[in-house]
């Protein structure tokens, strides 16, 4: 009696162990431009392997993350759209913004670029010109930090572009991937983040034509959601998710990921 009621004390001992492994980890809500250029996969395990937490991507357009991040099914949220985080911390829904990392955003289209903004400074005359033209335009469609940034760049340009939609401007309604493969079948205009632009495969007759444009840069940043608001949250393994990627052991594997020797985004954190 004693040896089975040893070797029932062992297996539950064995399940308390492996139940409480099964539970270290988090859900981080994220955006498909951390997913799609690879970033993730190079840097979690090395976050997992430091701490034993596991993270867990939602990825999705920034506009939706941030919408699993208020309703509390997510532990972190991890985007790129300022007003929008900062409106999600103010609203109580999030801790603190930290900066991360940041890239921009470059403008892409076919290689026989029939408007001609091939090298232009400015984004707005860009547009102007796609507009004027009615070129074929694949947006994403899809509240995303990128869809956001596209319709700034159309508003300075002064171009509504609602009364296009399904003519040449095209709404995807997807992620960046999906977008640029739209834009290759296409060969259409389109914005890309530069980390996705860089890792994506599918470029056929697309060619990088416009960038360096302030109105292209793209911060990126994280925030902890709030566990006052959302008490199961995993406080303690996201912020330890958060002070990893903006130490300077984060910070490097965040500067290490390359792919053909480009660096796909610049660490900031503070």
């Amino acid at each position: 009696m004693r040896r089975l009621a040893a070797a029932f004390a062992f297996a539950a001992s064995l399940a308390a162990v492996s139940t409480l492994a099964a539970d270290k980890f988090i859900t981080v809500s994220s955006t498909t431009s951390t997913e799609d250029s690879g970033l993730f996969g190079s840097i979690l395990p090395k976050f997992t392997a430091k701490t034993g937490i596991e993270v867990r991507v939602v990825a999705l357009g920034t506009g939706k993350a941030i919408e699993v991040a208020k309703r509390g099914d997510a532990d972190v949220l991890f985007v790129h759209h300022r007003p929008s985080e900062d409106k999600f911390v103010a609203d109580g829904f999030g801790v603190k913004r930290h900066d991360v990392m940041y890239n921009d955003f470059v403008v892409v289209g076919p290689k026989s670029d029939p408007v001609g903004i091939r090298g232009m400074k400015s984004a707005a005359d860009a547009f102007k010109k796609i507009a004027a033209a009615k070129a074929p335009f694949a947006s994403r469609g899809d509240k995303s930090g990128t869809h956001m940034a596209e319709l700034a760049v159309w508003k300075a340009a002064g171009v509504d572009v609602a009364p296009a939609s399904g003519t040449w401007y095209r709404d995807t309604g997807s992620g960046m991937g999906p977008t640029l493969n739209t834009a290759s079948g296409m060969n259409a205009y389109t914005v890309a983040d530069r980390g996705t632009w860089i890792s994506f495969k599918n470029k056929g007759e697309l060619e990088l034509l416009v960038e360096g444009d302030a109105v292209l840069f793209n911060p990126y940043g994280v925030m902890l959601v709030n566990p006052v608001k959302h008490p199961h949250v995993k406080a303690e393994m996201g912020q330890a998710f958060i002070d990893w990627l903006v130490s300077s052991e984060g910070q490097k594997a965040i500067a290490d990921f390359k792919i053909e020797g480009q660096q796909l985004f610049m660490p900031n954190a503070k």
